[in-house]
């Protein structure tokens, strides 16, 4: 490098640092240069207004030095949104309870298996589930007299079997089902038919259930009510009535009415709406045979049939219980 070149180094440069060249040389001798314009390119460390946006010099950043995912760990991600259980085989994650599917039918109907109702002012909630096979315990028997007053009939051989684990739940809610129902079906008079017949003990109502579901009727339903009509009364029956009658009121032992047969109860009221169980009709027909063989014995042998007769009401309960 000749003393002109090393003088101007040191004269533009500045600081000892080297101009970049201007031009390169071409094949041939020094006297065969072509000088080709190149960009003139900055080294300065001052920054300009130009360079506010770029990122500073200063600014030591070791790329090395990054904690930066791996390729397992993409693909572990990847395996786990396509197949949750892919990870729980791997044994790479912790094992989990995927949530159930709900669909809108099965919300809709798990909706339906509540009801909620009001009765004394209070807000109750009824387990309709609880509660669907025993449902045909009360049901509308049409109306009497001008066609106002509604016969409500209530078949005691639907009530669940006293042996079951669940028949407290299944009772507190068939209570409040019957209560409800009956001030909807209820809108003036009306009278009560029970089914007692054809229906064993295990299934019979505690005399605790009797007595909630008396104090539990509004005071409307208790006055508006004409008749209480059982039908096949049977000896245990009869006791709960006499055990309960200190808690009722005179007028409403006044209006209890015990029925032998569906002949009987035919004469009373009209039946034509009143939907008999099967087992109510098959225990009515056996117990008409009864009676007609004890009059037909009592007969042969000479004995009173009035007195035969008698003891017809006595069988019934009996058998139905």
């Amino acid at each position: 490098m000749d003393l002109a070149s090393e003088s101007k180094m040191n004269s533009e440069g500045g600081e000892g640092r080297p101009v970049p060249p201007t031009s390169l040389p071409l094949q041939g001798g020094l006297s065969q240069r072509k000088k080709l314009s190149a960009p003139r390119i900055s080294l300065s460390l001052d920054q300009s207004e130009d360079d506010l946006g770029e990122t500073p010099d200063d600014l030591d950043i070791n790329v090395d030095d990054l904690d930066t995912p791996d390729e397992g760990d993409y693909t572990d991600h990847e395996m786990d949104w396509e197949d949750p259980n892919a990870a729980n085989r791997s044994g790479t994650s912790e094992p989990y309870n995927p949530i159930p599917t709900y669909s809108a039918e099965e919300e809709r109907q798990d909706g339906k298996l509540w009801r909620t109702v009001v009765i004394g002012e209070q807000e109750h909630r009824i387990n309709m589930k609880v509660i669907e096979p025993y449902m045909r315990v009360i049901s509308h028997g049409g109306y009497y007299s001008n066609g106002g007053n509604a016969i409500i009939v209530f078949a005691a051989c639907f009530l669940p079997d006293s042996d079951r684990e669940d028949y407290h739940e299944i009772m507190e809610n068939l209570f409040l089902y019957v209560i409800s129902t009956l001030e909807l079906m209820v809108a003036e008079d009306y009278m009560i038919v029970y089914l007692n017949g054809a229906t064993p003990h295990r299934r019979m109502p505690g005399l605790g259930w009797l007595k909630k579901c008396y104090q539990m009727i509004d005071r409307r339903l208790r006055k508006n009510l004409k008749s209480f009509i059982i039908l096949h009364p049977s000896w245990f029956i009869r006791t709960v009535l006499a055990i309960t009658k200190p808690f009722i009121s005179t007028k409403f032992s006044s209006k209890i009415k015990y029925v032998n047969s569906l002949d009987e109860l035919h004469k009373s009221i009209p039946m034509d709406c009143i939907q008999i169980p099967e087992c109510i009709i098959r225990l009515d027909k056996e117990l008409k045979d009864a009676a007609d063989n004890s009059k037909r014995n009592s007969f042969l042998l000479g004995l009173d049939p009035t007195a035969a007769g008698r003891t017809e009401p006595d069988a019934a309960g009996a058998t139905s219980s």
